[in-house]
């Protein structure tokens, strides 16, 4: 710092001695101005300042380091007072050398940021996975396959002129089922491996269903809330058999569409 500034810090402290045993935080705050001018703005005042603040070397640093360039200064000011006060340094060299270890930090501050290099990720090792294979899965992927007529669906000739299915701008189409000379549809050739099956379980259900709800080969299953017992005009409730109609079927083709009965002959008379 300059000569005016360490006078002015030294004549607030009260003198060298004084000086030396002042911490460096305090030695940052000798000579802040404390004002407080009612209905005046305070956006000029900088708190927390002293002559450390305005010597020269602080003043040529950046704004942003300001602050860390004051503290700074005012840590080696009182290292330095201690020496003087104890005579070890008359020629300066330990001033001198404070000074370089200042501007030196103070460039090491001001230095841009080192660039960041993207680090590539490791290749991932890829282990071989377990795939679900055999009869059962196999016969599973089949059956959801897509078939041949869904396949045609799907195709479309190049340059063709399709025929809308809804008589509209963008509609549903029917791809290349049908495009042969006839201009019918012709169904393919139905594959095994893809057809539709019902499992065991389905089976068992459909037939317990069938078999609660009274299904035959006559009537459709009867709902669970149907009821035997009938309203008439005459005697109010009736009991009705609903089998009774089927019954009455199976006698009327006992007769002629039985499986036991044979052909019979019939006797011409003379």
């Amino acid at each position: 710092m300059s000569a005016s500034i360490a006078a002015k810090i030294m004549g607030v402290a009260g003198g060298l001695t004084r000086l030396s045993k002042i911490p460096a935080c305090n030695v940052l705050l000798l000579g802040q101005q404390k004002k407080s001018l009612s209905g005046f703005s305070q956006t000029t005042m900088i708190p927390h300042t002293g002559f450390i603040y305005y010597s020269e070397i602080v003043q040529n640093t950046a704004p942003d380091l300001k602050r860390k360039a004051t503290r700074l200064v005012a840590t080696k000011s009182t290292l330095a007072a201690r020496v003087d006060a104890c005579h070890e340094a008359p020629d300066g060299s330990i001033g001198r050398r404070f000074r370089d270890e200042i501007e030196r930090k103070l460039d090491k501050l001001q230095e841009p940021p080192p660039v960041k290099f993207v680090k590539p990720l490791p290749k991932p090792i890829d282990q071989s996975k377990k795939k679900r294979g055999g009869k059962r899965v196999r016969k599973m992927k089949e059956r959801y396959a897509l078939t041949e007529f869904r396949k045609q669906a799907n195709r479309m000739n190049f340059a063709d002129i399709e025929d809308d299915a809804y008589q509209e701008d963008l509609g549903y189409t029917r791809g290349t089922i049908g495009k042969t000379g006839t201009g019918r549809i012709r169904l393919p050739q139905v594959d095994e491996k893809t057809k539709v099956r019902i499992s065991k379980t389905l089976q068992k259900n459909l037939q317990k269903q069938q078999i609660w709800g009274g299904s035959t080969t006559v009537k459709k299953q009867i709902s669970g809330t149907a009821s035997s017992v009938a309203f008439t005009p005459l005697q109010g409730l009736e009991i009705v058999n609903p089998q009774a109609a089927e019954v009455k079927v199976n006698e009327a083709n006992a007769k002629y569409f039985s499986n036991t009965s044979g052909f019979l002959k019939v006797d011409k008379k003379d």
